[in-house]
């Protein structure tokens, strides 16, 4: 998803100027260049999710027991071995596209360690919003590719990352007892699951609130709009019923699929940002 979204976010920003790409190594074929983004930001999300696997190796023995490790698919060695690989082959593709994307994708390598390692015990709202925080780097990693710097554009593209935030805090409800068990202090077991949905639609109303803002400040055109204006509408209203109706896990995970199965329309909008630039361009 992350490797998409960047790559979608730079055909967007390049609004068909698909010259080649100046990187370290001398200017690349704009194809290769969203190749290597795609795979360099794929391969550190697979290094993540096999490192949070190492660390939850013990809580997935209880309430994950179908899990690669504690099923015995994976040692745990192997585990931290498949982990190192893919962090590193992220590394170096992104070096060879430019300093700007190798920085982001070690910032994020680095996060994402700290999240399995120190972050997921101690807090787990803080956890949701470090995972919020990573998302919308593949915003910003998709402009860095492209043109090799960070500006309003993917700036303004950021807030959408706020709806991943609230929908893990709905998802840390549906797990709640699991969670019980093994310890991780989520945001449902200190304030309530009826509260927490409340947390999370405040993030589903913001991320509604401003995902049109890359049209609205004028760095995106106005055929951006309709499908995310869609999604917005979506958002606002699963964020509405989350603060008055939702009284039951039921209604709660109701909204939360409204939300990720609508996350479709920001891609839809995304893809026709792209394809109206190549066509005015």
């Amino acid at each position: 998803m992350t490797g998409g979204l960047a790559v979608l976010t730079a055909f967007a920003i390049l609004k068909g100027n698909f010259a080649a790409i100046p990187t370290l190594f001398g200017p690349l074929n704009v194809l290769l260049v969203m190749v290597l983004t795609f795979f360099s930001l794929s391969f550190i999300a697979s290094g993540g999710f096999a490192i949070n696997d190492y660390y939850d190796r013990k809580s997935d023995a209880i309430i994950k027991p179908k899990r690669p490790i504690p099923s015995g698919a994976l040692s745990y060695k192997q585990a931290v071995a498949i982990s190192g690989v893919f962090f590193a082959l992220g590394l170096a593709l992104s070096v060879l596209i430019n300093w700007l994307a190798f920085i982001i994708i070690a910032i994020d390598s680095l996060l994402l360690l700290v999240y399995s390692y120190l972050v997921k015990r101690k807090s787990g709202f803080a956890a949701n919003l470090l995972m919020g925080v990573l998302t919308g780097t593949a915003f910003l990693y998709g402009e860095a590719t492209a043109t090799g710097t960070i500006s309003i554009i993917s700036l303004s593209l950021y807030p959408i990352a706020f709806g991943t935030i609230g929908g893990n805090v709905l998802r840390d409800i549906f797990s709640l007892d699991g969670d019980a068990k093994v310890g991780y202090p989520t945001l449902p077991q200190k304030i309530g699951s009826i509260s927490a949905a409340k947390v999370g639609g405040v993030f589903f109303l913001l991320t509604g609130l401003l995902a049109a803002l890359p049209s609205i400040i004028g760095k995106f055109s106005l055929y951006y709009l309709p499908f995310i204006l869609m999604w917005s509408v979506l958002l606002i209203y699963s964020a509405i019923r989350l603060f008055t109706t939702a009284s039951t896990v039921t209604d709660i995970r109701k909204y939360e699929r409204i939300v990720t199965m609508s996350m479709m329309l920001l891609i839809f909008a995304l893809i026709t940002e792209a394809i109206v630039g190549v066509l005015l361009h």
